[in-house]
């Protein structure tokens, strides 16, 4: 049956009893682990860094193919080369952020000294 109108003492109650459970809650939820240092990042962030990132290469590599083409007159030529050069340049930084995913934190590996 429908209960009588609510007064502010009864809304008051109600909140304070809702910020109690939302504070439970949080104390008995696992916070994420930060173990890597892109690790905070969502997936689908890193997915679409990644497409950015080769996207970006071959844009590169089309607009100075096409201005060296457009400058020397080679029509085709160079913006044919400088698309496949972009792009290997973009799965090379898409590599790199890659290994950055598997990279543990803490200070950079020390490489030997040759004396």
């Amino acid at each position: 049956m429908a209960e009588g109108p609510r007064t502010g003492s009864d809304r008051e109650d109600e909140a304070s009893r809702l910020r109690d459970l939302e504070e439970r809650l949080s104390k008995l939820t696992p916070k994420p682990k930060a173990d890597a240092p892109m690790a905070g990042h969502d997936q689908a962030h890193l997915a679409w860094r990644m497409v950015i990132e080769i996207v970006a290469g071959i844009g590169i590599g089309f607009g100075i193919g096409y201005g060296l083409d457009y400058l020397l007159g080679t029509t085709p030529l160079l913006m044919i080369l400088f698309i496949f050069l972009g792009f290997a340049a973009g799965i090379k930084t898409m590599m790199r952020t890659a290994a950055e995913l598997d990279r543990k934190p803490g200070p950079a590996p020390e490489t030997e000294k040759r004396d």
